[in-house]
């Protein structure tokens, strides 16, 4: 008996080391453009950006309602501020594709080139990334749409301002230290990114087109870190002069009215776990509308800004996201929860992640301190969060948890299916048994180690 158990979990090991392997290959320099959708368990999957992030109420109406008709009527927004449309067939990518250009919606061709949310309406806003973004593609003509460049390239131009995009890691990065400067970074966020240049537009312009060529040059697939520092150092021989980059400010939160310094005001919308219906997103865009907003903003942190409500309007717009399934209130816990599509709309996926979210909520309120994310993945892709945390990844056989991981790594402990919730508890029991005075949830598990972790979910 001991030798067929010990077989069965070798046979287990295996088919999940092919399935994480495979998880891999499928990640690996995939980028879902309109161009080329990406096949996943509920169809295929669009990823599109729209110029400047910005759209008009209407067509993002027209978008939902695309996405419904073609679609399975599933619409995303990524923690990098980027629509998705999920549930497309080979034969309805045309007529979406017909319908978000039938409603003036311009998508730029190559990476998506990310800018500050607020851009040209935030007073606090150092330089124009709009204006940036326009150099770039006018004067680099074709390059950053070459087959040569990595699909997942991407690009970050920081205006500054009361939304910057300094937490967002990119492979370029083009900030704004004046109006009239701009540095050029690679590999990393405003923090740990490394500066190559300094200089005005053009100067900033031409330094992104010599990066662009010498990622072109290493071939497709290649990103920033894959340049060798004895060739930047050739390229940018001033680069060891230049001072490093400040310390990224706190980082404000997209939920809630924010009023900007000139007294305007904008409402910050989160989708809750980053995920709605066509019919969520019309209704709440209708009253909206209807109150008195003018634009949408897409904006890092899975949701978008509503530009020109009346701020005593905004009270009736909160409490309608609530009921639409939005979040428009700073400091809910649900924020630090990344969840994939899901069983029942992926076929890939083993489990329904987003009631397993609630349910979690419910039972383990105090894991969620801001500390720490939460990934709760389907299967071993790992969709919906593309870095380390707490990871709960649905297999054939229940569940396997990653204390510091992605969604395709080694799990530190396996969980059968019908012993979630009691292990969900037990692990947020042991954090609050043994958290020191002040110490977070993120901190007391990296002190517990994997091996703590597993040792308090066998207990009991």
């Amino acid at each position: 008996m001991g030798n067929e158990t010990a077989k069965a979990t070798d046979r287990r090991d295996a088919a999940n080391g092919h399935d994480r392997a495979a998880a891999k290959r499928r990640a690996r320099g995939a980028c879902p453009a309109l161009a080329a959708p990406m096949p996943t368990g509920d169809g295929l999957l669009v990823r599109l950006r729209p110029a400047g992030g910005a759209l008009t109420l209407r067509q993002l109406a027209e978008l939902a309602r695309s996405a419904a008709a073609h679609g399975n009527g599933i619409l995303e927004i990524t923690a990098r501020g980027n629509l998705q449309i999920r549930g497309l067939r080979a034969g309805t990518v045309g007529q979406f594709a017909a319908d978000v250009d039938a409603a003036g919606i311009t998508v730029p061709d190559g990476p998506a080139i990310e800018i500050s949310p607020l851009h040209g309406i935030d007073p606090e806003e150092v330089s124009d990334p709009a204006a940036m973004e326009l150099a770039l593609r006018g004067k680099l003509q074709q390059l950053p749409a070459s087959p040569r460049l990595a699909p997942k390239l991407s690009i970050v131009i920081d205006g500054g301002g009361a939304f910057g995009l300094a937490g967002l890691s990119a492979d370029i990065r083009v900030i704004a230290l004046s109006q009239a400067q701009w540095l050029v970074a690679i590999n990393g966020d405003g923090e740990t990114a490394t500066p190559l240049a300094v200089g005005p537009a053009g100067a900033a312009v031409s330094a992104v087109g010599e990066i662009l060529s010498l990622l072109a040059m290493l071939g497709q697939g290649s990103r920033a870190r894959d340049i060798d520092p004895a060739l930047l150092r050739t390229h940018f021989p001033a680069m060891a002069a230049i001072r490093p980059i400040q310390p990224c400010p706190a980082r404000i939160p997209l939920s809630g009215l924010h009023r900007l310094a000139d007294g305007k005001a904008v409402l910050g919308v989160r989708l809750q776990f980053g995920q709605t219906r066509a019919s969520d997103l019309t209704a709440l865009l209708d009253l909206a509308d209807a109150t008195g907003a003018t634009a949408i903003r897409l904006a890092p942190g899975r949701g978008f800004f509503f530009l020109g409500l009346p701020a005593e309007r905004v009270p009736a717009i909160e409490t309608a996201a609530a009921r639409y399934g939005f979040s428009a209130q700073a400091g809910e816990k649900d924020e630090h929860i990344a969840a994939c599509a899901g069983a029942g709309a992926c076929a890939s996926a083993f489990y329904e992640t987003r009631p397993m979210a609630r349910r979690i909520l419910a039972a383990a309120p105090g894991l969620f301190d801001g500390s720490l994310t939460l990934h709760l993945s389907g299967c071993a892709k790992g969709c919906a969060h593309a870095r380390p945390a707490l990871t709960l990844t649905g297999t054939a056989e229940g569940y396997d948890l990653i204390v510091n991981g992605l969604a395709m790594d080694r799990p530190d402990e396996r969980i059968a299916g019908g012993r979630i919730d009691f292990a969900i508890e037990r692990l947020a029991r042991s954090i609050e048994d043994n958290r020191g005075a002040g110490e977070s949830t993120a901190a007391c598990l990296t002190r517990l180690g994997a091996t703590g972790v597993a040792k308090a979910l066998r207990q009991g």
